[in-house]
């Protein structure tokens, strides 16, 4: 018996005309139970928006005021510790100086190692080593130079009275007119008052207050090289930490690669720079130049900036001869300058033999932008940070792109 209301379709004859959506109502069919695409809503304007993504910023946050409140927070954050880092400044250069000094006298302590020197030992040689020289300068060398020092403020009015009496004055007043004089005598003016003198280093209090900091800072860099020269290995040990244990034989390599150059690249400067003390000296004392002790210290203080310092004290020592004797000045000028030919291709290719090459053009923006931020110090620790630099490059990056074949 069959019920006639029964629709074709109980009888499996199901009809395929497709259901069709009311666009009155405002909404899509939905997806049959089985599964099938999600459900898309128009928009406004008549595109398609799927899970929001093409609305702005701002309308997709769904709690605005806890963002603008965890940013502005993150940048006060950011300014506090812009602050505690300028504070602190002074401190970070002596880690920094510190840092330096050790992994520059690292390299001896590896070579007495080769000797059958323990580490303890060889730490304890050197320091006992530096320690006589540092009394010897200031029982032998800081008295003379001192003296020295007291000589040239003193006679800087003989020194410019004789220059006046030169030929080459006469010479260069044939070129600038009578104008030459009265510049000489208001620059001479100038040196000579005591009160110019005080404004310019700010007062007796204010000098006194350098003397002592530079001297505080000073035992605070030694007894940092003493603890960084000690615990360099177990420092390196203690870094190698936070590299995948995969990776941790080449991060060593590396990193014994960046100290050992640094090492030697510090070593070497320090070695061109005496030879360019001891030149110097010579220099003025064959040339019966004064202050040949004072012009010794002052090369070497300016020369172990590399490839800068040279030139710029080629022409402070050559200005400074002037006004004593213009021949003699000529002469160093000329013997100087032969000098700094022989240390670029002879001495340093053979004391940097160790170290990181660095391009010249590297070494000046380096050295620049050293001085710019940390004054003498920063022109000092530049070129190592920037062989640093270019030697992770070399290990790291440009692996990495030869590698992309």
């Amino acid at each position: 018996m069959t019920d006639a209301s029964i629709s074709p379709g109980a009888h499996g004859t199901d009809d395929l005309t497709p259901l069709a959506a009311d666009p009155a109502a405002g909404t899509a069919a939905g997806p049959p139970s089985g599964g099938g695409l999600p459900a898309v809503v128009p928009a406004p304007g008549g595109a398609a928006v799927e899970n929001g993504q093409d609305r702005p910023l701002w309308a997709r946050l769904d709690h605005p005021f806890t963002v603008g409140l965890l940013l502005t927070l993150g940048g006060l954050v950011a300014i506090l510790f812009g602050i505690a880092l300028t504070n602190i400044a002074t401190i970070l250069v002596y880690i920094g100086l510190a840092a330096f000094a050790a992994l520059g006298l690292d390299p001896v302590i590896k070579w007495l190692g080769k000797h059958n020197v323990k580490r303890g030992w060889a730490i304890a040689i050197i320091f006992l080593v530096f320690a006589v020289i540092g009394i010897g300068l200031l029982w032998l060398v800081v008295p003379t130079l001192i003296t020295q020092v007291g000589q040239l403020i003193s006679g800087i009015p003989d020194s410019i009275a004789n220059f006046e009496k030169s030929d080459f004055y006469h010479w260069l007043e044939g070129i600038f007119g009578t104008g030459l004089t009265s510049l000489v005598d208001e620059v001479e003016k100038f040196i000579t008052d005591p009160k110019n003198i005080a404004a310019i280093s700010g007062g007796l209090l204010k000098v006194g207050a350098g003397i002592a900091t530079a001297i505080s800072g000073g035992l605070i860099v030694v007894v940092l090289t003493l603890y960084f020269v000690a615990s360099l290995p177990g420092i390196k040990d203690s870094l190698m930490q936070f590299a995948p244990a995969r990776r941790r034989p080449g991060v060593r390599a590396m990193t014994d690669q960046i100290t050992d150059s640094v090492g030697g690249y510090l070593m070497g400067m320090v070695v061109l720079a005496f030879f360019n003390s001891v030149v110097a000296t010579i220099l003025h004392l064959v040339l019966r130049l004064p202050y040949p002790l004072l012009m010794g210290v002052l090369a070497f203080s300016i020369t172990i900036i590399p490839l800068i310092g040279p030139v710029l004290y080629w022409i402070v020592a050559t200005t400074l001869a002037l006004f004593t004797s213009p021949i003699s000045a000529l002469i160093f000028a000329i013997c100087y300058l032969i000098y700094i030919q022989i240390e670029a291709y002879v001495l340093t290719p053979k004391v940097m033999n160790r170290a990181i090459e660095i391009p010249g053009s590297l070494v000046v923006i380096g050295a620049l932008i050293g001085g710019t931020l940390l004054g003498f110090i920063g022109a000092l620790i530049a070129i190592p940070v920037t062989a640093s630099i270019l030697l992770i490059i070399k290990q790291v990056f440009f692996k990495k792109q030869d590698a992309k074949v």
